[in-house]
């Protein structure tokens, strides 16, 4: 591993390195890309390895975006992983991918605050330990899915049944033969609640505020990852027209099964970060009743959770699948650069603000193109802008 913090003698004859903080995808396909154009690139990883967040997904997880269209820049991932890559299987590309482009990785320091340097040049990092190191420029690569978000239910803290975040649900054993709620259904809610129905949870019902809209994984080998490509390219508003046959017909009216169709366009959605979900067995059993959808939660009151409909249920167990927070307000919220509303960064990608030049954030946006592959062409994007200032 590499010296977050040369010497001052070592340090006297070259330019600072350019921080990447996370050592996860997008960090690890930044590093690369600063690489790539020349520039020196040093990852910060508060855990002891790469990849730490996912490690810690569920076992179920695989990706829902083609191995083809989620490589990283200069390594493709093995083709022995298959279409569909398993959690398991990312973890041990990304340790092959720092590895391979012999990425200089900091494991064990966690950068606790970013700030311009005194002299106005470059920027300075606080970190575990009192290190304070002085980077060219930052890459703020933290996640999407960084810090779980619970919402402040009323009654949650009193209830007498098991209420956690889906972040801390990794396999339906500890469930067998339990009733569970599973609470929002986006992609993670949708596929722990298949997983629990599959690993033999007595009953399993999900808490709808919003009906999704929901895509086939593959339709006839055509992956749904290619279309959400191939919209980008269109107005938005001809996407949200196109998208109501054709969901139409890939997808049956659940409707009677309490699950309707969403009123809104699925390209505006998508647009507002509400990405489709795409089926990997959620349709099936919400049709055969194996999972029953039911309204939002409202409160708690003891043993009971309480639905926006008035209904009252006694699950066993609730899981909540209602997203993260990016939880960049420590390290950035003092320069200006994260949205008031959203908490998510203002700037993305090889942009950044004129108040904060040389910030850059990657990893926080959730295309309908897909992650992996808008991290690996951010990854270019960047080296390119960097390369150029250097």
């Amino acid at each position: 591993m590499t010296d977050p913090n040369p010497s001052p003698a070592a340090r006297s004859h070259e330019r600072p390195p350019v921080y990447v903080i996370g050592g996860g995808p997008g960090g690890l396909a930044t590093a690369a890309g600063l690489k790539a154009h020349g520039v020196r690139a040093v990852v910060l990883e508060k855990s002891d390895r790469v990849g730490a967040s996912w490690r810690g997904h569920y076992d179920r997880l695989h990706l829902h975006t083609t191995r083809r269209l989620s490589s990283l820049p200069g390594l493709p991932i093995p083709r022995r992983f298959g279409r569909w890559v398993s959690r398991d299987d990312v973890v041990r590309y990304l340790e092959k991918y720092a590895e391979f482009h012999d990425l200089e990785v900091v494991t064990g320091v966690e950068v606790t605050r970013v700030d311009r340097a005194p002299d106005g040049e470059g920027w300075l990092l606080r970190a575990t330990g009192g290190r304070e190191l002085t980077a060219a420029a930052v890459v703020v690569a933290t996640g999407h899915n960084h810090t779980p978000r619970l919402p402040d239910w009323p009654g949650a803290s009193s209830y007498t049944g098991t209420l956690l975040h889906a972040s801390a649900y990794r396999s339906p054993a500890p469930y067998a033969g339990q009733d569970v709620l599973v609470v929002g259904i986006g992609n993670t809610g949708a596929e722990i609640a298949v997983d629990l129905v599959e690993g033999g949870a007595a009953r399993v019902r999900i808490a709808v505020r919003t009906a999704p809209h929901i895509v086939r994984r593959s339709t006839l080998g055509w992956p749904a990852q290619r279309t959400g490509i191939l919209c980008r390219r269109l107005p938005v508003w001809l996407v949200d027209r196109l998208a109501v046959p054709l969901g139409r017909l890939s997808v049956p009216d659940l409707a009677a099964q309490g699950l309707p169709r969403p009123g809104t366009g699925l390209y505006s959605r998508a647009r507002e970060g509400a990405i489709p979900v795409q089926d990997v067995g959620l349709v099936d059993a919400v049709r055969t009743g194996k999972v029953r959808p039911v309204a939002a939660v409202a409160s708690f009151e003891g043993a009971e959770v309480v639905l926006a409909d008035g209904t009252r249920l006694t699950p066993d167990t609730v899981i909540a699948a209602t997203g993260y927070r990016q939880g960049l307000e420590d390290l950035v919220g003092h320069l200006g650069v994260l949205d008031p509303a959203t908490g998510r960064p203002r700037p993305h990608g090889a942009r950044t603000l004129p108040t904060a030049p040389g910030l850059y954030f990657s990893g926080y946006t959730n295309p309908i193109s897909g992650m992996l592959r808008e991290l690996a062409l951010d990854a270019d994007r960047i080296g390119r802008a960097l390369a150029k200032s250097a």
